[in-house]
């Protein structure tokens, strides 16, 4: 096989040997395999990396992103990407279907004239008509409604009015029921036999075959995201009606199930093939802003965080992770091409010179300084090679570390030199690294073991004794933990312990509404996300997602088509950030309600190939999709609505906006980063997986993206799987290491880097997912199972009421019964000694 990046096979690039090793040994379920097909990640046909000289790619310079992570868009934009531009017609639809009722019923007023009781007299004669049979009147007055909530734009002069009305309209129609009374209706239409036959009829679908769906859906979702956000000017009455909404969601009220599980239900409906028109857009942005509405956010899971540990008696965190994660600045650091110029540079041209030796202080003077700090006057001499332009600046580390030591004491340029506080991250040590710790050196010094004792040091030499001590100063214990050391003790001891107190959170109500079906949600969340991805190829067995943007009638002529491409890759692109963004949210706070619920959804993930699948993700141009301009700005909910709209050319339209970058995008790229690091940390055996599909240089291609939280979860995946890589890759990425060791978190004792840790056995791999499967299995079984176990049933000695009970005999049994009682009961001798046995 021919390619055009030659290199050991140590080089990180798919190019590497042994990429084609089999992905179906590190999975265990053949039935949740079939469900998503592993993603081709350069497996099987060696494709050169994108960060070779062939990509134009490798002479992009990245800028520093000016982006702020957080729960979710401005509150605008989550609203304009409600609609595609192929739905902008219906807001004339919408207005003309108000307008006509209102001034039927109000002579000569405006809606935002009539006071608040008028208001409120129209939405329920309006609520009313929602009752009647004839589907056309009910689909009018809900377009009228939804009017209503999209802010009533035609009496609006400005964006920021359209916002106002918007909220002030959602909390009415709120506090009248209308979201009862929607959800009513939403629960018939997917009942719909006749709309989901039809779908599967048609040859092709379209807007028009979801067009009720798509206008409740808008209706809800505006409701909730409306409510969900809060202001500072909100009146306390809104306040209350947040509360009692988020309570209406997170608990069944008027169902027996939790909203958010409805929605789930649609998705997975969706997938199975029964209901192709379902809009998928608009379903799973509702979902995400439900569980984030419902769960709430990560300001929100930071603070339930802190209460937990304080009511268990653990001490406080050491730092806030989402202040530290924005106080960092992005680094840059040096990307695979250099590394392969290098290498191939070196083979054409011999050995490289021999350096000087350089005195140890001034290599420390080297690591106290921030060795990404960009340098205003330096140009790197690998500009002129047409590579990353990137490092600005940025030297060999053992070739800087010896232009200082040869210059003069007095003449070092100490003022340019960066002095950082500290790392950005407290070590933390988990008790088991102290027992290993003792173990090791018991053995050593000792010649024997005592086991999980730390506090034992007699015959250990003084130095051991300074060791624990600094390991027991920076000890961590996670919630986590004990949640696990209790499940252990109501596993040992179920009697005596008697029945565990479960807290009736929202988080809990969910995951025991999902319990039972939650394999097929994320296998369809995944099939979702498969099909979105940027970097899937049209395949035939592969579901359509476009059932919802896609017109009845094709463009016929250029701009139409441009116009409609951006409007796809657009509605391709919101599906992926509300995937993420729920999958995220589900599993940070599934691992704070009990990490056994986290294990069970990881699990299902990792079967249904969630990692190949992310990886499969960032296997692209990642700079030219986070800063893709899929948006027309001018055709975007509010601003539409208000302004006059110019007339498009194709030239505005390959121009697009005038951003940086793309803000769902990027947060998209965190989601699944961080998704991975979840799925992945403290998990060997799926560690493994990232280093058979060669993840080291996709996701070392990442780090081009010059955003410190994007970076920083990049390297912590980079640094768990190092141990792997061999001594060459290590030797050939010290720079990525050194960007490893200043921005990821310590833990004291952990060979990250030299590949000595002992949990690292590869022995081990399939039976740590074997027990860590059998004790979620357990778990499930008794927290939530409702018969109760057989051996600690209580048993009736009483004989009149054992034989005084009615069975439930099968309908059929009374034409065998004659035939049950010769084999049974005439046939079979009676033994009368056996009596004796029980005296």
């Amino acid at each position: 096989m021919q390619t055009s990046c030659s290199g050991d096979p140590d080089q990180d690039h798919p190019c590497a040997s042994g990429c084609s090793r089999g992905w179906r040994s590190f999975t265990a379920e053949p039935g949740a395999l079939a469900a998503i097909p592993p993603p081709e990640i350069s497996m099987g046909r060696c494709q050169p990396p994108l960060c070779c000289s062939q990509s134009p790619q490798g002479s992009v310079d990245c800028p520093n992103l000016e982006f702020e992570y957080g729960d979710a868009d401005s509150h605008g934009a989550e609203l304009g990407e409600l609609y595609s531009y192929t739905e902008e017609p219906e807001l004339s639809s919408n207005r003309r279907c108000f307008e006509e009722d209102f001034h039927a019923q109000v002579q000569g007023r405006r809606w935002l004239e009539l006071d608040g009781a008028r208001q409120k007299a129209y939405v329920m004669r309006l609520l009313d008509g929602l009752e009647v049979v004839n589907r056309d009147k009910r689909l009018r007055v809900a377009r009228a409604i939804l009017y209503l909530a999209q802010g009533v734009f035609g009496d609006c002069d400005n964006e920021g009015d359209v916002l106002h009305w918007s909220r002030h309209n959602c909390f009415l129609l709120y506090q009248l029921g209308t979201f009862t009374a929607f959800l009513e209706l939403l629960n018939m239409e997917i009942d719909n036999s006749q709309a989901c036959s039809s779908a599967l009829r048609k040859p092709a679908i379209s807007l028009a075959d979801s067009t009720e769906l798509r206008v409740l859906l808008s209706v809800m979702y505006l409701m909730v995201e409306s409510i969900r956000v809060e202001q500072d000017t909100d009146p306390p009455e809104w306040k209350s009606c947040r509360e009692t909404f988020r309570m209406e969601l997170s608990f069944p009220v008027h169902t027996e199930e939790p909203f958010a599980l409805l929605l789930f239900t649609m998705v997975t409906k969706f997938c199975s093939g029964h209901a192709p028109h379902f809009p998928m857009r608009k379903v799973l942005l509702l979902l995400w802003k439900v569980l984030l509405f419902t769960l709430g956010g990560f300001e929100a899971l930071q603070e339930l965080k802190v209460r937990k540990r304080e009511e268990l008696g653990l001490p406080p965190l050491p730092e806030d992770s989402i202040q530290v994660m924005r106080s960092m600045r992005a680094a840059s650091p040096p990307t695979c091409s250099i590394e392969l110029g290098e290498q191939q540079q070196q083979k054409r041209g011999g050995h490289r010179s021999r350096r000087p030796l350089v005195k140890q202080d001034s290599l420390d003077m080297y690591n106290e300084r921030d060795p990404f700090k960009n340098e205003e006057g330096g140009v790197d001499e690998e500009e002129n090679d047409d590579v990353d332009s990137g490092l600005e600046g940025e030297l060999d580390l053992m070739e800087r570390d010896a232009v200082l030591a040869a210059m003069p004491a007095q003449r070092l340029p100490i003022e340019r030199v960066s002095f950082p506080k500290g790392l950005p991250w407290a070590p933390k040590v988990r008790q088991k690294d102290i027992e290993h710790f003792l173990e090791a050196s018991r053995n050593k010094f000792i010649g024997f073991t005592l086991g999980q004792d730390t506090e034992t040091l007699i015959g250990l030499p003084r130095p051991i004794h300074e060791s624990v001590k600094t390991l027991k100063q920076h000890k961590y214990v996670s919630i986590s933990d004990i949640q696990i050391r209790n499940e252990e003790e109501l596993e040992k001891c179920p009697m005596s312990l008697g029945e565990e107190e479960v807290q009736e959170t929202p988080c809990e109500v969910l995951y025991r509404a999902m319990l039972y079906n939650l394999p097929q949600y994320m296998i369809a969340l995944l099939k979702i996300l498969l099909a979105a991805a940027p970097t899937s190829k049209a395949k035939t067995d592969s579901i359509n997602i476009l059932a919802d943007v896609l017109p009845e009638e094709m463009p016929i002529t250029v701009l139409q088509s441009m116009k409609l491409g951006i409007d796809v890759n657009r509605h391709k692109e919101i599906i992926v950030k509300s995937i993420s963004a729920s999958l995220l949210l589900l599993l940070k706070h599934f691992k704070l309600n009990h990490i056994y619920q986290f294990e069970y959804v990881s699990q299902h993930l990792v079967f249904a190939n969630c990692i190949p699948l992310i990886l499969k993700f960032f296997n692209q141009n990642i700079m030219s999709y986070i800063t893709a301009k899929n948006s027309i700005s001018v055709l975007d909910y509010p601003h539409c609505t208000v302004c006059d709209l110019p007339e498009l050319t194709a030239e505005s339209l390959e121009a697009g906006d005038n951003n940086q970058f793309c803000w769902r995008n990027l947060f998209s790229c965190i989601n699944l980063l961080r998704i991975l690091n979840k799925l992945t940390k403290w998990k060997h055996s799926r560690t493994m997986m990232l280093v058979v599909f060669k993840s080291a240089p996709i996701l070392k291609r990442a780090l081009k993206v010059k955003q410190a939280m994007m970076q920083l979860y990049i390297l912590k995946l980079l640094k768990i799987q190092t141990k792997y890589l061999g001594r060459q890759w290590r030797k050939s990425n010290m720079k990525t290491m050194s960007a490893i060791y200043q921005k990821v978190r310590h833990r004291m004792n952990d060979d990250w880097a030299y590949g000595n840790d002992i949990d690292a056995r590869p022995w081990d791999f399939q039976a740590e997912e074997c027990t860590l499967r059998a004790n979620i299995e357990a778990f499930n079984s008794r927290r939530y199972d409702k018969p109760q176990d057989s051996e600690f049933a209580p048993v009736d000695n009483c004989l009149q009421s054992v034989l005084g009970q009615r069975l439930e005999l099968p309908k059929d049994f009374h034409y065998s019964y004659e035939l049950w009682l010769e084999r049974e009961v005439f046939s079979q001798p009676i033994r009368w000694e056996e009596l004796l046995h029980y005296q």
